[in-house]
């Protein structure tokens, strides 16, 4: 299948960054920051358009999972300091617009979120496709493509994406394996441009970025005497994938994995606080096995 394709096109892609590099990829024509480039740099102008290439390939397989990916032009900007307008694009073509470029009003949100979305799917993709468990590709898929019949918008489509991998994840795997999987997704995620020491606020903070979350609070950490497990208590609202019979943890799950301090993760229970607002409890590195990870029931 094609998650193989994936990993190494993103394997590739990462060799050739470099953290103290000029040149950034973007969309020609929104200014967006392509996955899975976004949060790269690159030395050269050479090694960008290499880049450029990679990127397109890794989005134009990716497509072949979910046909609403959006299609980029994705060109190659120098962006130094000083730079207040558009960056100069590397391949001959007219200036595309920097990185950090406003984007437009309207349908900002929803584009912001399908990228976000399929950040994640391309990252479990990737490490499903590096297991034992490759046939998890083709379940996924025909659970996607039989309930997307009955949607329309991108962002309607890249949510219930999300919800057939959590749904098919958490039916054929068990948890020790179910771990594992979201574990190597999570190690391929990239860092987070969210400034939060709290992993939790993190992860939240990139959800209500992308405007799949409308606010958040979470509480300070409690700590075991053994400083290994944290337990924090969760309020949010507006969640783009929570309703009356399911609460999608898994984006939350995988941000969380990105960092090399959490083992585990257990999401015991969910609570409905409120008209569209739900509470959790959330804990990792603890003693219990690990529950969760990709949804769980509100209690009544």
């Amino acid at each position: 299948m094609i998650g193989t394709t994936l990993g190494d096109l993103r394997r590739h892609i990462e060799s050739l960054a470099d953290p103290d590099g000029d040149y950034r990829l973007v969309c020609a024509r929104t200014g967006d920051r392509p996955v899975p480039a976004d949060g790269l740099a690159f030395d050269g102008r050479a090694t960008a358009r290499a880049a450029a290439r990679s990127t397109e390939q890794y989005r134009a397989a990716l497509r072949r999972y979910d046909p609403q990916l959006p299609v980029y032009d994705v060109i190659a900007c120098q962006v130094t300091e000083d730079v207040t307008s558009p960056g100069r694009a590397v391949d001959g073509t007219e200036p595309g617009p920097g990185p950090r470029q406003e984007r437009p009003e309207g349908n900002a949100t929803a584009r912001s979120a399908i990228d976000y979305c399929h950040t994640v799917a391309g990252v479990v993709f990737e490490a499903i496709a590096d297991s034992p468990h490759t046939a998890l590709q083709d379940a996924i898929m025909d659970t996607y493509l039989e309930s997307a019949e009955e949607l329309d918008g991108p962002d309607d489509l890249c949510l219930r994406l999300l919800r057939s991998i959590a749904a098919e994840l958490s039916a054929r795997l068990e948890s020790s394996e179910l771990t594992d999987v979201l574990r190597a997704a999570g190690e391929r995620m990239p860092d987070s441009e969210a400034e939060a020491d709290d992993p939790v606020a993190a992860a939240l903070a990139e959800l209500e970025s992308a405007g799949m979350l409308r606010s958040y609070e979470v509480s300070a950490p409690s700590v075991d005497i053994d400083a290994a497990a944290r337990r924090w208590r969760v309020e949010f609202e507006g969640y783009a994938l929570a309703d009356d019979d399911r609460v999608v943890t898994l984006p939350v799950v995988v941000a969380l994995f990105r960092r090399a301090s959490v083992r585990s993760i257990a999401i015991a229970s969910v609570e409905r606080s409120g008209e569209g607002r739900w509470t959790l409890a959330l804990t990792t590195n603890g003693g219990d096995g690990p529950t969760g990870l990709t949804s769980v029931r509100p209690r009544s």
